[in-house]
């Protein structure tokens, strides 16, 4: 790995058993739980500072100004040293069917479609455990410490799906730490099966969600809504878990406000993630303003998903399109509220590519969203933001937590972007594990 010769081949001998000493590591101050040392040099101009850190066992002993430890561990030569990452929006129900499942024509109707047309006639037990285990060798290949799944429940299919995913979290679970979410139209709570679907939801630990359209519509005006977020807060609220949804993925929606206005009449601030709310990017200023107020008073979560909106918004034929489909990130954070990046679909009608790889997802981000020059908190939306959302203690170093880390050849932020960093070394729980990405073979 190093042009050098230094002794970086070590890392392939960690055990997870033992002390040993990763010294001169470059770590953006960002993905430091509790902040730079004490005695730590000043930041560079990436917002980075050189440490070591020491690994005791599975976890993280120490950590000082870089030096201390220099005649016992391992020299990195100041490469960045990561955690590994969090995924906190992701459909590993739906991944990997592109090729199969009819094609979308890269439209949001399409690949609603197209996924409806393959649910019925594919997403079987054993079809979902191939796709799902396929998905998070992936992930794990490319050093992903946690997901967040939405996982489709129509009535007739939330309960196999649900299994499949209890199989698929605990043959991961000491590898990546999974939760789902719920996800159906807005007017499937209403009635008989919204109670049995939340039932569901709860007896596995999951997450209430949905999307803000109504069965077979699309994202736009909806007639009652109100009454529907009443009904969905209140399921969440009798069994007393968190709310997740999909929200505005169009150029012209306005539900956002609504589901804030929900959050704060149950009382459930902090507790709600909203992802794309793609139209936000399209609000005159003073409007974009009043709502983002809003949002802060209603304490939402919210999650961009770049490259997906981007495959999908503005998308029509032999016309180039003229937006980004992200949300206007920037504001979002100067106001303090909470934003991550995610990756979202993968290689399926919503998404044609991807490969679960958050390093890519986020890479891909930094560039569509210019959280560039400077670069100073950017690696914060893949990690220690999304795993706060998760309510994990995931997507950052620091004593006492997990050895999940990731080592790039790169010793820049420009040049972990640069770089698809396929050379990376990953360390989970304090151990050497390198796995290869799985073939795309038949199965």
């Amino acid at each position: 790995m190093d042009e050098q010769g230094s002794p970086l081949a070590a890392l392939t001998r960690l055990t997870g058993h033992g002390r040993v000493a990763l010294c001169n590591a470059r770590v953006p101050v960002s993905l430091l739980a509790d902040g730079a040392p004490q005695g730590v040099a000043a930041p560079d101009a990436d917002g980075s500072v050189q440490v070591d850190v020491l690994l005791d066992g599975l976890v993280v002993d120490q950590i000082t100004r870089a030096g201390v430890m220099k005649n016992d561990g391992i020299d990195l030569g100041g490469r960045q040293l990561w955690p590994m990452l969090v995924d906190a929006h992701a459909h590993l129900d739906k991944a990997h069917t592109l090729g199969r499942a009819p094609d979308s024509g890269g439209t949001h109707a399409g690949a609603r479609d197209a996924t409806s047309r393959d649910r019925k006639a594919h997403w079987r037990r054993d079809d979902l455990l191939a796709r799902m285990s396929f998905a998070l060798d992936c992930a794990e290949a490319h050093g992903v410490a946690a997901i967040r799944t939405h996982l489709d429940s129509h009535q007739g299919q939330a309960p196999e799906t649900w299994a499949a995913f209890a199989e698929m979290r605990a043959a991961f679970a000491d590898r990546i730490a999974l939760q789902a979410v719920a996800l159906v139209p807005m007017d499937a709570w209403g009635g008989e099966y919204g109670s049995e679907l939340a039932d569901l939801v709860a007896t596995q630990g999951g997450i209430l969600g949905g999307v803000t359209r109504a069965s077979g519509g699309s994202h736009g005006a909806l007639e009652g809504l109100d009454d529907m977020l009443d009904r969905l807060f209140t399921l969440a609220r009798d069994r007393d878990l968190d709310i997740d949804l999909h929200v505005d993925e169009a150029a012209q929606a306005s539900a956002l406000p609504h589901v804030a206005r929900a959050t704060i009449r149950h009382g459930w601030q902090g507790r709600v993630t909203c992802g794309h709310c793609c139209s936000l990017s399209l609000l005159p200023d003073e409007e974009l303003d009043r709502t983002i107020a809003l949002l802060t008073e209603a304490q939402l979560n919210l999650i961009t998903l770049p490259t997906v909106n981007m495959y999908l918004q503005d998308r029509q034929p032999g016309r180039t399109p003229r937006w980004r489909g992200v949300m206007p990130v920037a504001e979002l954070r100067t106001a303090g509220v909470p934003v991550a990046v995610a990756g979202d679909n993968c290689r399926d009608p919503f998404y044609a590519y991807g490969d679960h790889d958050m390093l890519d997802s986020w890479r891909q981000s930094v560039r569509i969203l210019h959280l560039d020059h400077p670069f100073a908190d950017a690696p914060i939306l893949a990690g220690p933001v999304p795993a706060r959302i998760m309510g994990l203690d995931a997507g950052a170093i620091g004593v006492g937590r997990r050895a999940n880390l990731m080592l790039f050849r790169a010793y820049t932020l420009d040049q972990v972007i640069a770089r698809p960093q396929s050379d990376r070394m990953l360390v989970r729980a304090g151990q050497w594990c390198s796995p290869p990405s799985p073939a795309y073979a038949p199965r």
